[in-house]
């Protein structure tokens, strides 16, 4: 059985902006390399509107219509959503976290657990607190 992911706004944009970690490691070749075994695997990945707008506020208008087109045309992507009571369970622990993490990251972390998915991020607050709520998180260089 295919495993599923739901991966945070990070790891596309290390691949797509070709970001490097502090000591010069390729992160993007990591996260291409973790893409390549979710397609071989024919796993799923989750992802909601959500992470689109957030995307959308980062990525130049061109450059994200380009990228719009992977999660649109792309047999893995499903897209995901919240009920109203998911949306504000992300409100409260939001509320709770005194800014701390970005409300897009909280629903993640939401989406991941609603879809039984595995929460892919390098965010450490977010790995600490999807922990907390028992929600499976990995960076994707962790799952080779």
């Amino acid at each position: 059985m295919p495993v599923s992911y739901c991966i945070d706004s990070c790891i596309y944009l290390n691949l797509w902006q070709k970001e490097k970690n502090r000591f010069g490691k390729p992160l993007w070749k990591i996260t291409k390399k973790f893409l390549e075994k979710i397609k071989n695997e024919q796993s799923i990945v989750y992802y909601s509107g959500y992470l689109l707008k957030e995307l959308s506020f980062i990525l130049p208008k061109k450059i994200f219509n380009e990228k719009l087109k992977m999660f649109n045309h792309t047999p893995c992507f499903k897209r995901g959503g919240l009920t109203l009571d998911e949306f504000n369970l992300a409100k409260q622990i939001k509320t709770r976290l005194n800014n701390s993490l970005s409300f897009y990251d909280i629903i993640h972390m939401i989406i991941a657990k609603k879809t039984n998915s595995i929460l892919i991020t390098r965010d450490r607050e977010l790995l600490k607190l999807a922990k907390k709520y028992k929600i499976k998180s990995h960076k994707p260089e962790e799952l080779f």
